[in-house]
């Protein structure tokens, strides 16, 4: 299963108001394993940008002016996704910009499951915080880097969140390729079933048989096999 876990910056909080996006950052999941592949962009919304939003992350007009227009990496972008499912900390925000600027520049909706991390800690830890500090806090997650919004750093922290709200990572469970990595990709259908380095007894000793036969006496009739017995 391939996921992309998404992040947006924008230039505040309504499209339809003359907002717009400055930064997009994505990291791929493959069956919930990093594959180390990612998708970044700052983008020049074309306007000013507001203090507000400035003091969030940090995004000046000066730095983004020479930065492309989303038209000019839309499909970029649109590759990117493909049919992957998107993994969004409060999903209906970057949702509502990420589709707004796609009409805008000629292309379609997104046509993709999407997952809201928001919604998910809410369900399993309701009338807690559900912040993406709060859930790093609360799994001891390394976000000592993130001084201030940006999509990719954030979508690499939710990343880490989303593997944790999913019942956490079982490295153990997950089968090495023959040279010992841990495997990223799909299933390894190559895995077959070894014979055991020693076999195990095709019937019991003498001693043991005896054993068994003393433990069964002293059931008595709370061994219910004996009522079928011939």
């Amino acid at each position: 299963m391939r996921e992309i876990v998404l992040d947006t910056e924008t230039t505040g909080f309504e499209p339809s108001e003359g907002d717009r996006l400055v930064e997009i950052g994505g990291v791929e999941l493959l069956n919930h394993m990093p594959t180390g592949r990612t998708y970044h962009q700052y983008i020049n919304p074309e306007r000013d940008m507001p203090e507000e939003a400035f003091n969030i992350h940090g995004l000046s007009e000066e730095f983004l002016r020479p930065m492309p227009k989303f038209v000019e990496v839309a499909q970029a972008f649109v590759d990117f996704v493909g049919g992957a499912q998107l993994v969004i900390h409060n999903a209906a925000f970057d949702m509502k910009f990420l589709n707004f600027e796609l009409e805008r520049a000629g292309f379609p909706k997104l046509n993709v499951k999407v997952v809201d991390t928001l919604a998910i800690a809410r369900r399993r830890f309701p009338g807690s915080p559900a912040s993406l500090d709060a859930l790093c806090r609360r799994f001891a997650i390394d976000n000592s880097a993130r001084t201030l919004h940006g999509a990719l750093l954030d979508s690499e922290i939710l990343a880490e969140v989303y593997l944790e709200l999913m019942g956490g990572r079982q490295p153990d469970l997950v089968l090495a390729s023959s040279g010992g990595s841990r495997n990223s990709g799909p299933a390894d259908t190559g895995w077959r079933a070894r014979p055991r380095p020693n076999p195990l007894p095709s019937r019991l000793t003498a001693d043991e048989a005896a054993a068994h036969a003393a433990f069964v006496e002293k059931l008595g009739d709370a061994a219910i096999w004996k009522r079928y017995e011939g």
